[in-house]
């Protein structure tokens, strides 16, 4: 057990980083529990944190591109057109795995998850390691991705030394997943960067959005991102109102608007799908730690990232 400490101190979060232990470190999306992912026990100490199953894969987050062929192999042209177009940014690349890539990080597949996060304060601790961070999101298995250092410290207090304290993260919502291919690029994870980005840039994009119990890569389980309290999913919010009358009812609405009996919780009130999308887990830990015993979702419109928020909608409801 720790006494977690927050705070910007890159020499102290590197220190602990060196010694085979875990930090919570910002991004542009969330929150990460990262250690170094060469080394599998450090690697472990991130399943025992988050309690996580051993089946589900981390992404390894690097400094920039030169890295690629250090911890990837056969990596098709499209992988650095991504690479130019969004990285550093909201996008992780699936890539065959280098063997210096231990299996626990991979859960034993053949490919690996890469990414370089767009935040300066991890950009400066990834410079200044020898090394790549495995980094989940950081949260216990299955919850809430957290959004600011104070959320990591709210579930994960005493089970972590420190925690680089880097804002609020601006995207809000996970990296999207893409594996490059010959002729173009599967997506088996929607977030931070859209269907209608990566399409304005391949003619070639096919999706894979996996709900699965044996992932192939990280956030493609049924149940995830979810609240204590029972939230529900629907394009008919007044209809499921009037049928759970007894309940306290917090709607989670895309802007502002107003519904009977249930008190409403804009993400956006402009309209804005990137707004939304970073309010979504601050808003949704809001309403889990607040009087509400029940949560209503309405459903987003189907493009930008109001899939990407669909989608943790969705998983959050199984």
């Amino acid at each position: 057990m720790f006494t977690t400490n927050i705070g910007t101190d890159l020499v102290k979060a590197k220190q602990f980083l060196e010694e085979g232990e875990v930090v919570a470190i910002p991004t542009e999306t969330v929150y990460g529990l990262a250690a170094n992912a060469l080394n599998p026990n450090a690697v472990a100490k991130i399943f025992e944190a988050k309690n996580r199953p051993h089946f589900d894969p981390l992404i390894v987050h690097l400094k920039n591109v030169d890295e690629f062929e250090k911890y990837a192999q056969n990596i098709p042209d499209s992988a650095y057109i991504l690479a130019e177009r969004f990285l550093p940014g909201p996008l992780t690349l699936l890539l065959p795995k280098q063997s210096v890539i231990p299996d626990l990080v991979t859960s034993g597949l053949e490919t690996v998850g890469l990414r370089i996060p767009y935040h300066q304060l991890t950009l400066e601790l990834l410079n200044s390691l020898d090394f790549p961070l495995a980094a989940p999101s950081a949260n216990p298995f299955g919850y809430i991705s957290p959004t600011t250092a104070k959320h990591v410290a709210d579930q994960l207090n005493n089970k972590i030394p420190y925690i680089l304290d880097g804002g609020s993260c601006g995207v809000g919502v996970e990296s999207t997943i893409v594996e490059p291919t010959a002729n173009g690029i599967i997506v088996h994870r929607l977030g931070g960067i859209s269907l209608e980005e990566l399409k304005s840039n391949f003619k070639d994009v096919s999706l894979n959005l996996n709900h699965a119990s044996n992932p192939k890569s990280s956030g493609q389980l049924l149940s995830h991102y979810a609240p204590k309290k029972r939230l529900i999913f629907t394009s008919s919010v007044q209809q499921e109102i009037e049928t759970h009358t007894e309940s306290n009812i917090a709607v989670i609405s895309f802007f502002e608007t107003s519904y009977s009996n249930a008190t409403v919780f804009p993400l956006s009130k402009v309209k804005d799908l990137n707004e939304a999308a970073s309010n979504l887990f601050k808003v949704m830990r809001h309403l889990d730690e607040g009087v509400f015993d029940l949560i209503i979702a309405e459903k987003f419109p189907e493009h930008g990232l109001g899939r990407a928020i669909n989608d943790r909608l969705q998983r959050a409801a199984y």
